[in-house]
């Protein structure tokens, strides 16, 4: 049988061996007696032994007053018991006259639902063991424990300590982990025993069902694996006409399975202390003896009450072994997110420098994924890789932290990158973006030694049922573990959730702060906006008045001016004329400032044949004029007035600057994916513009356009400078002019559709301009 098989099996047989209600045996165990008591204290139920330890016949029990075997201040102290939590129990002495005379008992009281439980064992002693006495026996036991501060020498010595109390020849400590199965971790045995110490045993051992009873009764206690269990009689309580429950007893058969199990590993009385930390089942102190033995009730609660003290200091031990661990990665933390929040660039401060974000959960490789950009870190499974992981993820992950140590035997995928990646810790930190922080640990071959194999438990049944059975053979048998990783401890995980709720607070702060910064930007944009509008409108009124009166000047007063007169006037008219271009650029500038954009869909053949028609009527040379569209140009959402723009000053600008004999100019689409640096000048001027017909772009994603033509070029370095309002690059002379205002007009526009616009350029070559349009 394979591992997998081997897991789905043992699933399926302890799902149906946990559904035994072993807390309902109807039946207790032989070294004491049973009494179940109505909540007046009459005698409803008894085990069928009394006769041997209180010479009467159960039938002439049943019915009977608790009076009938108690004296009254012992029918007090159990009346007490009715007032008290479920579960909860009561010990004291009682004398009773048997038909051998008087017995000593000692009598355990607890109360159920619907009953009132009493358990008599026979014991020799006439007293109570004296708190001094206890102390005695358990003091030493306390103080060994608490020196000290080492988890491995402090389990060690709890083992000791029981064993020196109780006698046993083996006494373990056995502690669980995250799949319920467990290993021995501390071991006190007799010479002559084989050592278990290391050994790992399956979570079939000991059931779901056992293992809840132990974290409400924290001593289990089997003197005689072999001995016959006693009915109980009546079968059913005659009031509920149900079982009995015997989850508190301490009298409690044990079921079959537990002493067949025990007997194969040659153990004949058994004595268990729960280990709780955190309110959780953390491990058992086992303990062995290879005949059957008893051990009295105070004995036993003091066995308890060491259980409970070495629970307390467990946890004080796993928190010191801990502490400095939790303690570094807080500071690692605290350091980490005060450099995330003073960051500008997000990745940057995550990755830069790289350790901090692996020491953080203490990995070995991490990949940050913001939406569809991915930086690796360290050692990682390629970009390809992470990505497809992320799909997955997306489809299998609902929670905001996921973490495994196996990742191969969820996501096969995996197993081509074992190596690096078979542990994987997944932070989401957002559900809305696809934002996430992954971590990775590799491959770590591990060899488990545990105590038999533990597929021997899983049975078929002649139905073809699956069914726990006790195993035979506890010899170490060894087992190979692959494709898994060192576990993500539980601080790392928390390290990890702190750093998500850490980057949301961050960038939610970041928001509120960018918000308020938006609000006033777009405040003194306004204001801004509208002045200039305003200056410019208001300017337009004078400046015409000195056109018209230096006009007038010149046509009636030019016989009684000089020629220096005439030429002065000559150059404010000029001057005027200039300066109201210039205004006209301003407020054409401060209009789309304020503009709200009419978006519609807009046949761009159509629009850019009247871009052309309108630019050939106002050239003479139209003749001349050669304009190539290589093939038909989309249909786009936009401002086709504001796009018609676009086009008009591109195309004017090419054919402006331009001193070719030859011109012209090409405009186009770029295909989905083709990147621009197969566009660099000196290549894309030399072979023609790939032209598929059949290519349809994408409508998901916007579409890049570009105007590009044979002119003079432009220098490298004015490249970023020539979208600003007013760079002229040439004297007014040259080229014919102009405010040097239509290519930041055109940037403008292109902003206005979220898009952008760039160039590339060769001197003496010619240009490309780029532009998108979402």
């Amino acid at each position: 049988m394979s591992q997998p098989e081997y897991t789905t099996a043992q699933a399926t047989a302890l799902t149906n061996h946990d559904r035994k209600p072993i807390q309902i045996p109807g039946s207790i165990q032989p070294h004491g007696v049973l009494l179940a008591l109505s909540t007046q204290l009459e005698i409803l139920q008894v085990s069928n032994n009394t006769q041997a330890y209180l010479g009467k016949e159960p039938e002439n029990l049943l019915g009977q007053p608790l009076s009938y075997l108690l004296d009254p201040l012992q029918v007090e102290i159990v009346k007490q018991c009715l007032g008290k939590k479920i579960g909860n129990s009561n010990a004291f002495k009682v004398l009773i006259n048997t038909l051998n005379g008087e017995k000593y008992f000692d009598a355990i009281v607890h109360r159920l639902e619907e009953a009132v439980i009493l358990e008599l064992e026979p014991t020799n002693s006439e007293s109570e063991l004296s708190f001094l006495g206890f102390y005695s026996l358990a003091g030493e036991a306390i103080a060994k424990m608490q020196s000290t501060s080492n988890l491995v020498e402090f389990l060690h010595l709890v083992a000791e300590e029981v064993q020196k109390i109780i006698g046993f020849d083996r006494v373990m400590v056995y502690q669980f982990d995250e799949s319920e199965a467990g290993s021995v971790v501390a071991e006190i045995k007799r010479e002559d025993l084989s050592p278990y110490l290391g050994l790992h045993y399956p979570a079939t051992d000991i059931p779901a069902q056992a293992r809840e009873l132990y974290t409400r009764c924290f001593l289990r206690f089997l003197p005689d694996l072999t001995a016959e269990p006693i009915k109980l009689v009546p079968t059913e309580n005659p009031t509920t006409h149900q079982h009995l429950d015997l989850s508190y007893s301490v009298l409690r058969s044990f079921d079959w399975c537990c002493a067949e199990y025990h007997q194969n590993m040659g153990v004949k009385a058994l004595l268990v202390i729960s280990l709780i930390q955190e309110q959780k089942l953390w491990g058992l102190i086992s303990c062995h003896h290879q005949t059957p033995k008893y051990i009295s009730y105070e004995i036993r609660k003091m066995c308890e009450f060491l259980g409970q003290i070495a629970s307390s200091e467990l946890t004080h031990k796993i928190s010191h072994s801990e502490w400095d661990y939790k303690v570094k990665l807080k500071s690692l933390q605290s350091e980490f997110l005060e450099s995330i929040s003073q960051a500008d660039n997000f990745i940057d401060a995550l990755i830069k420098p790289e350790i901090r974000l692996l020491d953080l959960v203490s990995a070995s490789g991490a990949a940050v994924c913001l939406d569809n950009e991915i930086t690796l870190v360290e050692a990682t499974p390629n970009i390809d890789e992470v990505r497809t992981l992320i799909e997955w993820a997306d489809t299998q992950v609902s929670d905001n932290l996921f973490s495994t140590d196996s990742l191969p035997k969820l996501y096969p995928e995996a197993l081509k990158f074992k190596d690096t990646a078979s542990g994987l810790l997944l932070l989401r930190i957002s559900k809305v973006r696809r934002y996430y922080i992954l971590w990775f640990r590799p491959e770590v071959i591990q060899t488990v030694y545990w105590a038999g194999n533990p597929q021997e438990s899983i049975q078929a049944q002649v139905d073809g049922s699956l069914s726990l059975s006790p195993r035979k053979s506890f010899e170490q048998w060894q087992e190979t573990v692959k494709l898994t990783s060192l576990p993500w401890k539980a601080c790392e995980l928390d390290s990890a959730i702190a750093l998500r709720n850490a980057i949301v607070g961050i960038v939610l702060s970041k928001a509120d702060e960018l918000a308020k910064i938006n609000l006033e930007l777009e405040r003194s944009n306004q204001e801004l906006a509208s002045f200039a509008y305003a200056a410019s409108h208001d300017l337009k009124e004078p400046l015409r008045g000195i056109y018209n009166f230096s006009t007038v000047l010149l046509e009636d007063y030019s016989q009684v001016l000089d020629d220096d007169g005439i030429e002065c006037l000559q150059t404010v008219i000029s001057l005027s004329v200039r300066m109201e271009t210039l205004i006209n650029a301003l407020l054409r500038l401060s209009q789309l400032g304020q503009a709200q954009l009419r978006l519609q869909a807009t046949n761009l053949n159509e629009l850019l044949n009247q871009v052309i028609e309108v630019f050939r009527a106002s050239r003479q040379d139209s003749g001349l004029v050669d304009i190539r569209i290589p093939r038909p140009l989309p249909t786009i959402l936009c401002d086709r007035v504001l796009v018609n723009e676009v086009f008009s000053n591109l195309l004017g600008n090419a054919f402006k600057y331009n001193d070719k004999a030859d011109q012209w100019v090409e405009i186009g689409y770029l295909d989905e994916g083709l990147a621009t640096g197969d566009w660099r000048l000196g290549k894309s001027f030399l072979n023609p513009i790939p032209n598929p017909q059949s290519s349809i772009p994408n409508p998901q994603s916007p579409i890049t356009f570009y105007i590009r033509d044979n002119g003079i070029g432009i220098p490298q370095h004015h490249l970023e400078t020539i979208f600003r309002l007013f760079k002229r690059l040439h004297s007014q002379e040259k080229y014919g002019g102009g405010a040097g205002a239509g290519l930041a007009i055109v940037k403008k526009i292109v902003e206005l559709h979220n898009g952008k616009i760039w160039v590339e350029s060769s001197v003496g070559v010619g240009s490309i301009f780029y532009f998108t349009l979402e």
